[in-house]
């Protein structure tokens, strides 16, 4: 029997405005179910959200195929925990400098990865080859800031912005990669790579943000 409302996009079988669209809508429930996860946050989820987050990226890309659903249900309980990995953060901003830096930071990361979609569709950009350079950098920047926690030579929102820029090339590339059709991704797991992409560039961001709120 097929299915009515294929999860599987090819350019060929559905256009990329479709495809945006189902990436997009659950991408924003995705977030609207991080902001309760913030909201319940104990001050012990850190760990807890980050070992939930971590096996629940395995859970969907091995249910993505087999069952479409059940995948859109992980990413949501993904995105709940997601809140309890970065609830304890936010709160302490929030108690330290303020409600608004947050607010502040989801409304610069939300017309940044705007911008970065404008891109992607305005420019025919090659996914694959940007992907590849900025997992590359993200390994680098990644291996610098484990090798600065012993040795302190690397400032806070000096690694901030080596992030922003590396999650700024996966954002282009991610949505270049839809533009494209998908490259046969199921529209739950192009929705988590976009999800992923804008809190890694929200919480830099925020820290960047902050620093200057400090100064």
């Amino acid at each position: 029997m097929m299915n009515t409302y294929p999860l599987v996009i090819e350019g060929q079988r559905e256009g990329t405005a479709s495809l945006l669209a189902k990436v997009l809508a659950i991408t924003s429930l995705g977030f609207l179910v991080t902001a309760v996860g913030v909201a319940s946050a104990p001050d012990w989820g850190t760990l807890v959200g980050f070992i939930a987050v971590l096996g629940l990226i395995f859970a969907i890309n091995f249910a993505r195929r087999k069952n479409p659903a059940v995948a859109l249900g992980l990413f949501l309980l993904l995105a709940y925990f997601m809140g309890w990995e970065i609830g304890p953060l936010i709160h302490r901003y929030v108690q330290t400098i303020g409600a608004g830096i947050v607010f502040q930071a989801a409304v610069t990361t939300g017309l940044g990865m705007a911008s970065m979609g404008i891109v992607a569709y305005l420019f025919h950009i090659n996914y694959r080859r940007l992907t590849g350079i900025a997992s590359a950098a993200l390994l680098g920047v990644l291996l610098l800031g484990i090798v600065s926690i012993f040795f302190h030579f690397l400032q806070p929102d000096t690694y901030s912005w080596l992030i922003l820029g590396v999650f700024t090339l996966l954002t282009v590339g991610d949505f270049a990669r839809i533009r494209a059709g998908g490259d046969g991704q199921t529209a739950v797991v192009l929705a988590l790579s976009i999800y992923l992409d804008a809190i890694n560039i929200f919480l830099a961001v925020l820290q960047l943000l902050s620093g200057r709120r400090r100064d």
